[in-house]
């Protein structure tokens, strides 16, 4: 449901710290085009009520998945696959500002490669919804600068794996601009579309990207596993002034959960307590949750109390939930999609024990695929990727077998 610009509402925003959306971020040159779509976003939004900027929330606890189970039941609710769900955060985004715009591969009449911006050419018109050429780095970069003029870009990769062929945009420009332009400029940008291994899609199909913007100053990431967290997390990348990556899994798209009837809004640095737990931290994100989330009920039924946390937040991490979680099971295991080398897990290990090396009981475990290319054959695609049987194994050799 959309919010009216005349009547704007304060959205819920599931988050205990402030917006991470304070601080600002820049890029590129803009073509005479998106000068003139910028001139006319400008005059749209300046005829009717401006909506608050994502509102700072200061709660007491980290919001759980049973609580917003709890209160999406209480105040009915609807189901949605996630890939819906994008669509209705995206669709929510654009109806509330009209800055707000979408642009990549076949995003218009074609709906997007996998549908997330299904029925967004006719309702909001070719200007807003740009379908482009096969040129990553030309539209990449364009986006950049309509976003240097006040619009507020989506970027849609048909698969997360071809914006490497735009890596120079959004490192040197997206990442540095607000920097190198001594403040002057903002790049309100969302980067997003299907990354992760799949089902036999082929290396140049399968990458991760987490491992190649992670150490880009400027940028912030962010990974969706849930229906819920994917339109929060959308909604809160579109309203943050930093260029933000929302990692979204290909296998994840047809999840489908029931999410609340109300707007919210999730934090974009906030972590998800996934299941309470004593005995030992298992951070994870993305498809990797689920696997672990099976993996535990393989561990409760041994004896075992895993804590299971799902950080969402790749960049930067959220280390008050991480420490709050290693004060209290002092072991910690890592399970992630990304490769061991230079992975988002080697970065999450080093951060632990820089700063909670005196709480650890033990060492950090961390699982991640294998360095190599992932293979076409499925049995060998699986074998490079963690699986449940090994992270029960973890866990039993860091915490001992009883």
């Amino acid at each position: 449901m959309a919010m009216a610009a005349a009547a704007p509402t304060v959205p819920i925003c599931h988050g205990r710290r402030a917006s991470p959306c304070s601080s600002k971020q820049v890029s590129v040159s803009v073509s005479v085009a998106m000068r003139a779509w910028a001139s006319k976003s400008s005059s749209l939004s300046s005829s009717s009520s401006k909506s608050p900027r994502l509102v700072a929330a200061h709660a007491t606890a980290v919001a759980t998945k049973e609580a917003a189970s709890t209160t999406s039941s209480s105040q009915g609710g609807h189901e949605l696959l996630m890939f819906e769900a994008l669509r209705e955060g995206l669709s929510e985004e654009m109806e509330r500002d009209p800055k707000v715009c979408v642009i990549g591969e076949d995003v218009g009449d074609y709906g997007g490669s996998y549908k997330v911006t299904k029925g967004f050419s006719e309702k909001f018109g070719s200007w807003r919804v740009l379908d482009t050429p096969i040129a990553e780095n030309s539209f990449t970069g364009m986006a950049i600068g309509s976003a240097m003029t006040g619009l507020r870009p989506v970027v849609e990769g048909m698969n997360m794996g071809f914006l490497l062929l735009a890596y120079n945009q959004i490192a040197n420009n997206c990442g540095m601009l607000h920097y190198t332009s001594g403040g002057q400029f903002t790049i309100p940008i969302v980067i997003r579309g299907p990354g992760g291994v799949g089902r036999q899609l082929g290396a140049e199909h399968s990458q991760r990207l987490e491992s190649y913007f992670q150490s880009v100053p400027g940028l912030q990431m962010v990974a969706c596993s849930t229906p819920y967290n994917a339109k929060g997390l959308m909604k809160a990348a579109i309203r943050c002034e930093n260029p933000v990556i929302l990692y979204e899994h290909v296998l994840l798209y047809n999840l489908k959960e029931k999410i609340p009837d109300e707007e919210y809004v999730c934090c974009l640095e906030e972590a998800e307590m996934v299941r309470p737990g004593t005995e030992i931290t298992i951070l994870t994100y993305s498809r990797m949750r689920y696997h672990v989330t099976q993996a535990a009920k393989t561990l409760v039924d041994r004896g075992y109390d895993p804590e299971i946390i799902d950080i969402r937040s790749l960049k930067p991490f959220d280390m008050y939930t991480i420490g709050e979680s290693v004060r209290k099971t002092h072991r910690v295991l890592i399970v992630e999609e990304c490769m061991r080398t230079g992975g988002i897990g080697a970065s999450l290990r080093s951060a632990i024990m820089e700063s909670f090396w005196d709480e650890l009981d033990g060492p950090i475990g961390c699982l991640s695929s294998q360095d190599v290319p992932t293979p076409y054959s499925g049995p060998l695609e699986e074998l490079t990727v963690v699986q449940p049987h090994q992270i029960v194994t973890a866990v039993e050799n860091l915490c001992g077998k009883k």
